[in-house]
């Protein structure tokens, strides 16, 4: 692991014309909260659904409801928020049209895929190409879940190609400044794998734990009684299937590797239980309520340089995972990210 993420520089260039491809949760919420700031921008958006360009003209949010991709010519900045499995076939449907100062960036939940479908796509113009994944989200999708303040506080990642000219990137980080949130900067390959520890992996939980429930023949029963824990525990599982579907797939690597970690970590406090220990249940209980309550109060110190906590009965855990570096990226209202 490369460490902590590099704080990105601080700017406030304004823009004129942007465009907005996709106008979902995430973009939706950028293009609100890029008419406050740059009240005097154009900003046109594309959608396949008129009924999300719809809303965002009545709620003032966008200035064009494009109906093709030539309408992208002479902007400045294409901000491409989409699932990332359409991300490919959108970039390659805007490549006759970007201009050649135009820079186009993306908010998808994985960046190795990303980067691979950018370089296939779009050729030489990869390198008008900033990667950027905003770490903000709600667990309903739309325009209609969209909020200005969405960004506000929350920190955005980017993954700069070694082709990105520095005043490219510098766009991009002042279009997510002005939309409030912090810049960070680090590698597309740290970036999937932080992200599937503290991201991926506790939204497939939450899916899996609902739809295993669900398969029971006493289901209504169970659900019936489901309270404040499970509703808490589950409340991500009301994100959008098919995203998270796409994010699953396109990190399938780094997933299955946290995936194999936790398994390994929730079988031994399976055996803890089964043998009746108390001990152990206790201890494990008790670290991670410290570790959350630490990291919940921005103590990320508490989390340096840790050793692994093991005994002679549990698997030893390894001592420098993705998650090391999460708590500085990950805020703790953070309930989904990205698209």
């Amino acid at each position: 692991m490369a460490g902590m993420p590099r704080q990105s520089g601080t700017l406030a260039l304004a823009m004129r014309n942007i465009a907005v491809i996709g106008l979902g949760l995430i973009g939706g919420s950028a293009a609100l909260a890029l008419r406050a700031a740059w009240p005097d921008a154009t900003i046109i958006a594309f959608d396949r659904d008129e009924s999300q360009l719809d809303l965002a003209l009545r709620a003032g949010a966008i200035d064009l409801a494009a109906t093709n991709f030539t309408a992208i010519e002479g902007m400045e900045l294409v901000l491409v928020s989409v699932p990332v499995a359409q991300t490919a076939a959108i970039l390659g449907g805007l490549v006759p049209y970007l201009g050649t100062n135009a820079v186009l960036t993306d908010v998808g939940s994985t960046k190795q895929s990303v980067i691979a479908a950018a370089r296939a796509q779009l050729g030489a113009k990869v390198a008008q190409f900033v990667p950027g994944h905003p770490i903000a989200g709600r667990e309903h999708a739309g325009f209609a879940a969209a909020a200005s303040e969405l960004f506000e506080g929350k920190n955005v990642v980017l993954t700069p190609l070694e082709e990105n000219a520095a005043a490219d990137v510098d766009k991009v980080r002042s279009l997510w400044q002005a939309c409030g949130a912090n810049v960070l900067e680090m590698s597309a390959e740290e970036h999937d794998a932080v992200f599937a520890a503290v991201s991926h992996l506790p939204h497939l939980l939450a899916f899996a734990l609902v739809d295993e429930l669900t398969q029971r023949p006493n289901a209504k029963t169970l659900f019936s009684f489901a309270a404040s824990g499970f509703r808490d525990f589950t409340r991500i599982a009301s994100s959008s299937p098919e995203m998270w579907r796409d994010i699953a797939l396109h990190n399938r690597d780094s997933l299955v590797r946290e995936f194999d970690r936790y398994l390994q970590h929730a079988h031994a406090l399976r055996d803890a239980v089964a043998a009746g220990d108390a001990a152990r249940i206790e201890s494990l209980m008790s670290h991670a309520r410290e570790a959350r309550d630490q990291w919940l109060a921005g103590q990320l110190d508490f989390f340096n340089d840790r050793e692994p906590r093991h005994d002679a009965r549990s698997p030893p855990q390894v001592a420098r995972s993705a998650a090391d570096v999460a708590p500085a990226i990950v805020g703790p209202e953070d309930p989904t990210h990205g698209q």
